[in-house]
Parts: structure tokens; C-alpha cells; sequence
């Protein structure tokens, strides 16, 4: 199933007083790209975390928030209290300097993170355990998403490929009037030369002019980069970089075809394939 990198999963649950929550972001890079922010509590096991996130995910430009509230009445916590005084002197030095009111300064400090410390702040292995299972269902929710994501880019490309198929469909309308436009333009500059015409050389001039201009091969590739890009798009997951080498490949022949073209019709056929495959190299950046 064709996937976008793009996605958000959400995992929260709450054990041994402690609401644990797990969110991941997702937007399209070349590579795994992997930010993770977590709480004290959880800092240990970081490199195990990021471990996890790179087997299950391929892809993407991953954003990894754990956040962790106590819900519950257990354990002693203390006042960290060099952070407390480093936040109450910014926190007022600001208000001084644009004339706010800091009546509940004091009080308020008390909400920003990490002020208060658990004594015992010791990982438990059960909550250890939950984190990675939260972290598993909030996977499973980012690759739902990328799924549905997904379904709208096989969408997009489907009809972009169509255009194209129907646009190199086309040429093959102009493709004998560009044959009589090239015979009357030879014919009719050898007449302004008073040339007597030679109709064997002519034709022999004239298949070799065509030969230097025909497009049947280009034509045939492009069919050809056409289904199997239809073809790689339905088979399997993590095609979007096959996807993008197709494509580059459906580009040359299509440059080329143009070059060639030698007709104003047959160019607008060229342009309008261009713009459909810019639209799909655009939604093969991201494509998992």
C-alpha cells in the first residue's frame, strides 16, 4: 500500500500514577531524520528509543515528544530550587521590562517543568515497559495515517499518469503532418532555388530528415515508464524513491519527444505532459 510520510500517531495511558503521553510527527525527508524529546525520567533509555523508532519507521522527518504528568499521590518531590530562582529572576526582569503585572508570579513557577523532583526518580521497569508499548500504538497510528495520506497520493498520480497517456495518445494525430509540413517546406525551398527536383533524392532526403525526427522510441519508453510506474506504485510499501527514478526517467523521454517535436500541436501535447509530471515528482517527495 503507497504511503505518504506525512502523519501524526498519539498514544496516552496512565500507570502507577503517572499519565504517560507518546506523540509522533512526520513530514518528508530523504532520510530518517529523528528528533526525540523526553523527560528526565526517561532519559536513560534514549538510545534504546531511538532504536525502536528507526526499525519501525523508514523514512521521514520524525518529530518524538514523550511527556509524563503524576496523577497520583505517591512518592516525595522536592523544589528544584536553582531553576526556580533562574525562572522567578527572568520572569520578572521580563514583566519590569514591559509593565505587566506579576501578582501570581510565584505561584505560576510552580507549573513550569521541572521544578518539582520526585526523590525517587528511579525508572521502574513497568513503566519501562508501558513506554514501549504506548510507543508501539502510537506507530501503528502514524502508519494509519500515512496510509490514508497515501490512498489521496495514489489518487493524485493515477490521474496525472492518465493525462499523460491520453496527451502521448495525441501525438500520434500530427505526427503525418509533420511529415507533409517537412516534404512541402523542402520541396518548396528547392522551387525558390529554381532547382530542378529530383522525387528519388527527395524521398531519400526526406527519410532521413523524418528518421532524424521520429519519436516511436521515446514514445514506446515513455509508455513503458508509464505502466511500470503504475505498476511499482501498486506493489509494494517504501516505493517512493523507486517512484522518484521512474520519474526522472519519464522526464528525458519526454524532453527528448520534444526536442523532436518539430510541431507547435505536438509541443503543446509535450508541455502538458511536463506539467503532470511535475505534479507527480512533487507527490513522489512525499511518498514512503
Amino acid at each position: 500500500m503507497l504511503k505518504s510520510m506525512t502523519g501524526f500517531g498519539k498514544a496516552t495511558g496512565s500507570k502507577h500514577g503517572k499519565k504517560i503521553v507518546v506523540e509522533l510527527r512526520a513530514l518528508n525527508s530523504k532520510s530518517l531524520d529523528l528528533y526525540l524529546k523526553l523527560p528526565t525520567y526517561f532519559k536513560e533509555k534514549e538510545i534504546e528509543l531511538r532504536k525502536i523508532i528507526t526499525q519501525e519507521l523508514d523514512r521521514g522527518k520524525v518529530e518524538a515528544i514523550v511527556t509524563i504528568e503524576n496523577i497520583g499521590e505517591q512518592g516525595t518531590y522536592t523544589i528544584n530550587r536553582n531553576l526556580a530562582k533562574a525562572y522567578y529572576n527572568e520572569i520578572k526582569s521580563l514583566a519590569e521590562e514591559v509593565g505587566a503585572e506579576n501578582d501570581q508570579l510565584f505561584s505560576n513557577i510552580f507549573r513550569l517543568p521541572d521544578i518539582l523532583v520526585q526523590q525517587n526518580n528511579e525508572l521502574a521497569e513497568d513503566d519501562w515497559n508501558y513506554l514501549q508499548e504506548l510507543l508501539q500504538e502510537a506507530i501503528v497510528h502514524l502508519n494509519a495515517f500515512r496510509g490514508q495520506e497515501g490512498k489521496s497520493l495514489k489518487y493524485d498520480f493515477n490521474s496525472c499518469i492518465s493525462k499523460i497517456e491520453h496527451a502521448l495518445a495525441e501525438v500520434v494525430h500530427y505526427e503525418q503532418e509533420r511529415i507533409d509540413v517537412v516534404r512541402e517546406r523542402m520541396t518548396k525551398g528547392l522551387e525558390e532555388l529554381a532547382q530542378k527536383v529530383d522525387e528519388n533524392r527527395l524521398e531519400q532526403e526526406l527519410i532521413f530528415y523524418i528518421e532524424k525526427l521520429d519519436v516511436s522510441e521515446e514514445k514506446v519508453r515513455l509508455k513503458n515508464h508509464l505502466s511500470y510506474f503504475k505498476e511499482t506504485m501498486n506493489s509494494e510499501d517504501g516505493v517512493g524513491k523507486k517512484l522518484g527514478f521512474i520519474a526522472q526517467e519519464m522526464g528525458r523521454e519526454i524532453n527528448t519527444l520534444g526536442s523532436k517535436a518539430n510541431h507547435a500541436e505536438i509541443q503543446k501535447l509535450v508541455v502538458e505532459m511536463k506539467d503532470n509530471l511535475e505534479r507527480i515528482k512533487e507527490q513522489v517527495l512525499n511518498t514512503l
